[in-house]
């Protein structure tokens, strides 16, 4: 196989819907090349093949079936935080010191910044473009650099609007479809509700206000030439901060930390009565608020514009086989596995791992059923439509990671002060292209 470090022309050619490769970048400022290269293993008969996976995921269960199913490799899961200064801080350790796990699990907006250190294998190789047609296609080209598969698609976040059903009946809230009507239900929450608010704006989640960006038609990077461009501060992005910001101004919703101990008490005591939020927060719903059971409904998200069909995403991972396993062939193997075998998927589905990136999975599965906890509702179709919404020409920067803890700090800060959401993106933009020059990659700020 071809183990030498990714071209900029690879990096640059990833994305949403990117098949091709885009002009090449140049002069790189920092050495790629994992400690070790991939190198497949000669098969010896009678001798069990040993895979190590990563993941933040519960999926015990899903891999005793494949232990029990597939005897000649056995798959050892470790779980690790799901966070960068944690599990993504643990992979990039281990690629530098040469002991990588066989399989990681890598959200798609990462995957740029393991390319830039050679850190995923070039599965192409071993067989992955025969595998194309079994998944959705977007999810399916986030991990395809420079023509060449990377990493397994796994699951993704379609979006849409969680809400309280019997709290909006007993406030005379109609279901919003557009953002003015969002903010008209916030005011009659903060007038009736009794110190309830319609939902929480998180500081700590510029992935979430990034698919708020993402829905309003805004993008945040694109290439010109050998040039990234960053447009974090653009107009439809400051529109967004805008109106986020006079929700916050106006006490209209709660200000804090989401997915947290003092958030989830508030879903539970009917403080909060909405989220937007992707499909795999139905998980985090019922495991932490059992109580609210059957009140919950799930609607499209709300548009800018009434009659308009525009979703986003929020999150999805790859199964990624990293750069140095000796077993890729039968890593890839089990990958493939993980995300197509309507089984795995069921229990995949069970533990929260997202929306299916695997074609044809859908119907028939544990997501294609009426649900009581949702009232009945069979509220994955909102999201089988809300999929089909999301523009597909998004893309991330392979300096995403940085990006994305400055803009969470400024957030943070400017909710603690006098500072604005707007000027916070201003600040994003000036430390992401910042942090591309200090890749050694050519980039500019779009004004």
């Amino acid at each position: 196989m071809n183990s030498s470090p990714p071209s900029r022309r690879s990096v640059l050619g990833w994305g949403a819907g990117a098949l091709t490769a885009l002009p090449a970048l140049t002069a790189c400022g920092q050495t790629v090349g994992a400690a070790r290269v991939t190198r497949q293993e000669p098969a010896r008969p009678g001798r069990q093949v040993k895979l190590v996976f990563w993941t933040w995921v519960p999926m015990q269960k899903t891999v005793d079936l494949w232990n029990r199913t597939h005897p000649g490799i056995h798959v050892e899961l470790q779980n690790i935080p799901a966070n960068t200064q944690g599990g993504y801080q643990k992979m990039h350790s281990s690629l530098a010191a040469g002991n990588p796990p066989d399989l990681a699990q890598v959200e798609y907006h990462e995957l740029p910044g393991f390319m830039l250190v050679n850190g995923l294998t070039d599965l192409s190789a071993y067989g992955a473009d025969e595998l194309r047609d079994s998944y959705v296609p977007w999810q399916w080209n986030q991990g395809v650099f420079g023509g060449r598969v990377r990493t397994v698609p796994q699951a993704s976040g379609p979006m849409g609007l969680f809400y309280r059903r019997d709290l909006f009946e007993k406030w005379g809230i109609e279901t919003p479809g557009t953002w003015a009507e969002f903010e008209q239900a916030a005011r009659v929450v903060r007038e009736r509700g009794g110190g309830a608010r319609l939902c929480t704006f998180a500081p700590n989640q510029p992935t979430w206000f990034a698919a708020m960006c993402w829905q309003r038609g805004a993008r945040w990077v694109r290439t010109q030439g050998d040039t990234w461009v960053v447009d974090m501060n653009g107009g439809l992005s400051r529109e967004v901060a805008d109106y986020w910001e006079r929700l916050v101004r106006d006490d209209l919703v709660f200000v804090g930390p989401d997915m947290s101990s003092a958030w989830y008490r508030q879903v539970q005591t009917g403080q909060i009565a909405a989220w937007v939020g992707p499909q795999w927060g139905d998980a985090l719903l019922r495991g932490n608020a059992p109580g609210t059971k059957g009140k919950w409904r799930v609607a499209p998200l709300p548009q800018w514009t009434a009659g308009d069909n525009a979703s986003a995403n929020w999150g999805g991972s790859s199964t990624a086989v990293l750069q140095g396993s000796r077993h890729p062939r039968e890593a890839l193997r089990f990958a493939h596995w993980l995300n197509t075998d309507p089984r795995a998927v069921d229990l995949n589905i069970s533990v929260g791992y997202g929306w299916p990136a695997a074609t044809g999975v859908f119907r028939g599965s544990a997501l294609d059923r009426p649900d009581p906890f949702f009232g009945g509702q069979r509220y994955n179709d909102v999201f089988t439509a809300s999929d089909r919404a999301i523009d597909t020409s998004w893309k991330w920067s392979p300096t995403t990671d940085a990006d994305f803890s400055r803009l969470g700090d400024a957030f943070g800060a400017a909710m603690a002060s006098d500072g604005t959401l707007t000027s916070s993106l201003a600040d994003a933009q000036q430390s992401s292209v910042d942090n591309l020059l200090a890749k050694g990659l050519k980039a500019r700020s779009a004004r």
